[in-house]
Order: C-alpha cells, then sequence, then structure tokens
C-alpha cells in the first residue's frame, strides 16, 4: 500500500508532543518511565541535562522545529493525497525514481528516530524502559492493523469490514512499529554509559554510539544480500473479479538480483511468509506502462500486460523494514547532536554534512545501477530521502529555532503535535465517511458530494 492511498497515509507521532527549544531554552524531554510521547525527553537550561523533574519543568520552551517538521510532513502526505490523482507528477512514483509522495514516508521515521534520542537520554531502568518501549510498538501495531487492514472503507462505499483470511498485515503505522522498536531497543541497550562529561567531538560521539551504528550497517548488508543474492523462483497466484470469476497467473521468475515488479526478492519473501492473500492488493506498479494504458495512472489492462500486474505487493513488507529502520537510526544519530552540542553551529554543521553525504552516496548508487525506488525501499531512495530529511530539518531549524520565526509556522506546529489525530480523523477517512453517513432520501445525495469529494 502506498503513502498517500485512503487508508495508509499513517504517521509516526505516536503521541502529540515532541522536542523543543530555542534560544537560551530548555530543550525538554520527560523523563523514561513517564506516561509522556515517546517523541519527548528532559534537558535542563542550554542544554544541560536538568538535576531534577522540577527542575525540568521550570521554565518550557519547545524545539518547535521538530513540531514544525512533522506537521509540513502531515500537509505534504495530505496533498500529495488529494491532489496526486490529478497531477500524477507529484503521486507515488510507479516503480523506480522518486516524486514529492515517496519522501513523506521516510520523513515521519526520521523524525521517530530523532524523537528518540531525547525519550531515552536517561535509562535508569533498562527493563522497564523495554517493557514499554515493547507495549507502544504493540499498541501501534495493532492500531495501523485495524486502520490499515481493510476494515474501514473508502468514501465511495457504505459498507465496512474485512475477512480475517485476507486482511491486510503490513501497512505504515506497522512498519513504523517495527522500526521504533527496534531503534529504541539500540538507544536503551547498545551505546556507551558516559564516564563523565560532555562529547565534545565527532570522534566521541561515534566511539558512544558504535554499537548502533554497526547495527545499521548490517541491516544494509543484510537487505543487499537477499535482495540480489536470493533465487526467485516461479510463482502463481489468482484473482477473483468482480463477477466471481476466477484468474490464474503464472509469473515466470527463475532469476536472481531482479528488482522489477515481478520477480524481486522482496516480494518473494513476503508472499512466502505473510502469504500472498495478507499482502496490498493495489500496489503502485499498476500505474506502470506495462499494467495500464493511461500510466502514470491507473487505467485499464494493455493487451499484452505482463503476469504480475495484477499480484498484491507490499511496498511495507517485511525486507523492506530493514531499511526503515536504517532511516530510523540515521535520525536517531541526528537527535544525539542535539543531545550532545550545545551550539547552533554545531548542530548545523553535523547535521549538514551527514546529510550531504546520505545525498552523494544515494545519488551515485542510482547513477551506477541501484535505482531509487520506493515499494523496494532500495538502498539509494534510504540514502537520498534520509539525506534530503536532514536538509529539510536544517533548514527548519535555521527558520524556527535560530531566527525565530514561530508565528508564521504556527499552525505546521499545531499539525505537528497533533499528526496521529489528524490521520486518524482525515487521512483514514473517519471524518469524510461519518459525513458521508448522513444523507438525503438517496445515500448518493450526501454532504461529501455537494461539496465535491465523494462524487
Amino acid at each position: 500500500m502506498e503513502m498517500t492511498t485512503t487508508t495508509e497515509k499513517c504517521i509516526s507521532s505516536s503521541s502529540s508532543s515532541s522536542v523543543h527549544g530555542g534560544n537560551n531554552r530548555r530543550e525538554e524531554y520527560p523523563k523514561e518511565g513517564a506516561d509522556d510521547d515517546v517523541e519527548a525527553g528532559v534537558l535542563g537550561r542550554d542544554g544541560e541535562a536538568a538535576a531534577s523533574p522540577a527542575a525540568a519543568t521550570t521554565t518550557r520552551q519547545r524545539l518547535v522545529s521538530l513540531d514544525v517538521f512533522r506537521g509540513i510532513t502531515v500537509a505534504l502526505m495530505i496533498l500529495v493525497d488529494d491532489v496526486g490523482g490529478i497531477v500524477p507528477a507529484i503521486s507515488h512514483s510507479p516503480w523506480d525514481g522518486v516524486t514529492l509522495a515517496d519522501f513523506v514516508f521516510p520523513f515521519f521515521l526520521f523524525i521517530v528516530g530523532v524523537s528518540l534520542a531525547f525519550a531515552y537520554k536517561k535509562v535508569p531502568d533498562k527493563m522497564l524502559a523495554t517493557k514499554k518501549a515493547m507495549l507502544r510498538a504493540v499498541k501501534l501495531f495493532i492500531v495501523g492493523l485495524i486502520l490499515q487492514g481493510g476494515f474501514f472503507h473508502g468514501i465511495h462505499e457504505l459498507t465496512y469490514g474485512v475477512d480475517i483470511r485476507k486482511i491486510r498485515l503490513m501497512g505504515v503505522l506497522q512498519m513504523i512499529a517495527i522500526a521504533y522498536l527496534v531503534v529504541a531497543l539500540c538507544e536503551i541497550w547498545l551505546r556507551r554509559v558516559s564516564s563523565g562529561g560532555d562529547i565534545g567531538s565527532g570522534s566521541m560521539l561515534i566511539t558512544r554510539y558504535h554499537h548502533q551504528m554497526f547495527v545499521g550497517l548490517v541491516l544494509v548488508v543484510t537487505y543487499l544480500v537477499i535482495l540480489y543474492g536470493l533465487h526467485v523462483p516461479d510463482w502463481e497466484y489468482e484473482v477473483t473479479s468482480l463477477d466471481s470469476t476466477v484468474k490464474h497467473f503464472l509469473v515466470k521468475c527463475g532469476v536472481k538480483g531482479d528488482t522489477g515488479p515481478g520477480c524481486n526478492a522482496v516480494g518473494m519473501i513476503d508472499r512466502s511468509v505473510l502469504g500472498i492473500q495478507h499482502l496490498y492488493a493495489h500496489p503502485v506498479y499498476l500505474k506502470t506502462e506495462q499494467c495500464s494504458m493511461d500510466s502514470p495512472r491507473n487505467g485499464p489492462l494493455p493487451p499484452n500486460a505482463p503476469s504480475w500486474c495484477e499480484a498484491p505487493f507490499d511496498p511495507e513488507g517485511l525486507l523492506s523494514s530493514l531499511m526503515a529502520i536504517v532511516t530510523c537510526l540515521i535520525g536517531l544519530q541526528i537527535g544525539h547532536v542535539i543531545v550532545h552540542f550545545k551550539k547552533h553551529n554545531e548542530r548545523i554543521k553535523r547535521w549538514s554534512t551527514l546529510s550531504l553525504c546520505l545525498l552523494t552516496l544515494g545519488f551515485s548508487l542510482h547513477l551506477f545501477g541501484l535505482h531509487m525506488n520506493k515499494s523496494l525501499y532500495s538502498l539509494s531512495y534510504t540514502c537520498v530521502t534520509t539525506g534530503t530529511a536532514g536538509l529539510f530539518f536544517v533548514a527548519i531549524y535555521l527558520l524556527v529555532d535560530v531566527k525565530g520565526y514561530k508565528r508564521p509556522v504556527f499552525p505546521m506546529e499545531w499539525m505537528g503535535k497533533h499528526a496521529l489525530m489528524i490521520f486518524v480523523l482525515v487521512a483514514c477517512n473517519i471524518v469524510p465517511v461519518l459525513v458521508q453517513g448522513f444523507y438525503w432520501k438517496e445515500p448518493s445525495n450526501n454532504l461529501l458530494k455537494l461539496i465535491g469529494i465523494g462524487g
């Protein structure tokens, strides 16, 4: 399922508060064990650790840039969903390449990673922190299963419900839950305990968190070995049409290292482990020229369409989740810079350097044939989207927290603080569905049709 489909635009913000700060500020993060958002933590004045919870609550200013970043991403998500069908150039890329819509999901994963650096800055009880992280991840996964599994209907239908034999198991929130859990555990267990004093250089930062970076490297190598080294055999599937006709398809593969829609290892693993009946039934490659006569829009199948065109495929699958974790881990290291470096220029320099290196690596990989691809969550896609997120965060930080332009971005800040609520009520069609349920004489005579949404 793509990020901008009706039931998939799922936000990483599992609750509404976030990291904040400003000049001569307290950057505030709740101590681990509190019931606050996982995307928060506690620092005292000028970025130093607060001596006590009371001290932490004396002055409260928020690092507004993180909320603004999240709010802009929420707005972008809604934009590409509502306008993407009209302007395909900003909708999801049918396969290789990236568009505006393809940056939304990595941005949310990046935000989760940044926030976790604050949530687990101090962990007095690792076992308790682990239990709470697991509980949060399970809750988020279940919410995603309910919202994205097929239970809620679209605005063109008044029926709902899902056959659990065919429920979609993965999705945006589910992948975020997996990434959050793994990265939270890395932050709780895989960091070198400080021997006193603060981190004053990049090498010291690497020394303290090198185990986390090693985990990221292992995930990248594992992903590449599986994607390019696993043999993908021929496979079959069936599709039931609206008139109950069952069509049987055979997809000829027998290849290794293929990154096309039909014979890649990402899809093979999901079909084998999750079951093809539990995958997303309307993959983005239906908009490719091979599968649509109206490409890059969805359209009728061409007469010579490949056999894989109507097969389910999940862009938030198991193998793709490895690279989603990597995106989140990179965001975590960005968060560490905020925690350990107090001056604006130090933070901006380190963020910009890392982001530019990622962009350079990503575009280089793309040019050498490892194409950017959201559905596969390729390495080049990971580097480019995460590097872009880093530079975007630098720009917002400069504008909001360094220059102090907070009033103009207040709407985005508000959206960032209430991201999950906005997603549930708007992006998952809860509000449109409730409104559409009231009609005059005929179901088609409803308020949504009157304003041009549900026609």
